[in-house]
């Protein structure tokens, strides 16, 4: 069960910090369930059981939501996997995946719905676009969310009209934008003049998203924060992004300067957990109420954030503890070994 928390998403803000994994495209592909480059979530009807597991792995780590997996669940991609009649049944599933896990754990249920790549500003891309929010979000009313995620939008024209169908539904809503390696969205807005805009639009949570990791992220997060006078969300990408490659599509790997590393050969860039847990205390000290990680995200990064931000979930009885360690530990009986050990550092 969550710790000490109760009532809907505000009622939760209210008592502290939100924390929300997400990461499960990324997880889920390189647990060989979901295919790198379409990133359909078929694993839902596929195998079910194993995203039933993964929601479980990160409430266990200390996410205080479970969020359907309805990430790129929307009509235009699954045509482009031919798999548009599967768009019904993928979403339900889906959302009542996420409502068992949610249910048994006490964690909040959180529907989902993200950048479409359709939306071009003109009448008829937003019509296209705002038809594809109101029959996912519908789903997400029938299966009774607490709330719902509009995340990852690059222009701030589609994150309104997915905050507009939300908030007609009457659900709480949570909008996040990405930046890619411009420091403003596709609309030209600074990410505080954007979150303004969506704040004043009625969103409940502002925010970042994907795209950047921890050090390119938060300058645009304490802006955000200066600007806007309600809640922040701050969900980075936990890759070693900087100044040069701001952006984790961006990222290029000496050892192989001819590849872009993005979205399958990361590795070397992923952050650490201590990594993440200095993010989660800096961002927690600007005042950032609704805190987690996306793309690349693991439980162990969860669960380190949690940590970091003065939680102890169930994970935590699994938490290092060197002290115990055959060549690092301090126990009495280690001693002699210990000393053998030190020879070959």
């Amino acid at each position: 069960m969550m710790e000490n928390v109760s009532g809907g998403l505000l009622e939760r803000l209210e008592q502290g910090p939100v924390i929300c994994a997400e990461g499960y495209l990324f997880e889920l592909e390189r647990r060989g369930y979901l295919q790198a480059g379409a990133f359909v979530p078929e694993v839902v009807l596929d195998h079910p059981e194993v995203v039933t597991q993964l929601h479980r792995d990160f409430v266990h780590a200390g996410s205080d939501v479970v969020e359907a997996f309805t990430y790129y669940a929307h009509r235009e991609k699954m045509r482009i996997v031919g798999k548009e009649h599967l768009l019904e049944a993928l979403n339900r599933q889906a959302l009542a995946i996420a409502k068992e896990v949610a249910t048994e754990s006490g964690a909040l249920f959180a529907g989902d719905i993200c950048n479409t790549n359709l939306f071009a500003d003109d009448e008829e891309s937003r019509r296209m676009v705002r038809a594809m929010f109101e029959e996912q979000v519908g789903w997400a009313a029938d299966a009774g969310v607490d709330y719902v995620i509009a995340e990852t939008f690059s222009h701030v024209g589609e994150a309104l009209i997915a905050l507009e169908v939300i908030k007609e539904a009457g659900y709480p809503a949570v909008v996040t934008l990405i930046l890619h390696q411009a420091p403003v969205t596709r609309d030209g807005l600074t990410p505080a003049e954007a979150c303004l805009r969506l704040e004043a639009a009625g969103a409940d949570v502002v925010g970042l998203n994907c795209g950047r990791g921890p050090e390119t992220l938060l300058p645009s997060l304490r802006a955000i924060r200066e600007a806007v006078s309600g809640h922040v969300a701050a969900l980075p990408v936990p890759y070693r992004t900087h100044e040069h490659q701001p952006s984790f599509q961006s990222l290029r790997d000496p050892a192989h300067p001819d590849a872009i590393p993005f979205p399958t050969a990361l590795d070397p860039f992923v952050c650490t957990r201590y990594e993440v847990a200095d993010f989660a205390k800096e961002a927690g000290e600007l005042g950032i109420d609704y805190i987690g990680l996306c793309c690349g995200a693991a439980p162990h990064h969860i669960r380190s954030l949690a940590e970091a931000l003065g939680r102890t979930p169930p994970g935590s009885r699994y938490s290092p503890d060197m002290s115990k360690h055959a060549y690092f530990g301090t126990d009495e009986s280690l001693k002699a070994e210990n000393v053998e050990f030190a020879k070959d550092l």
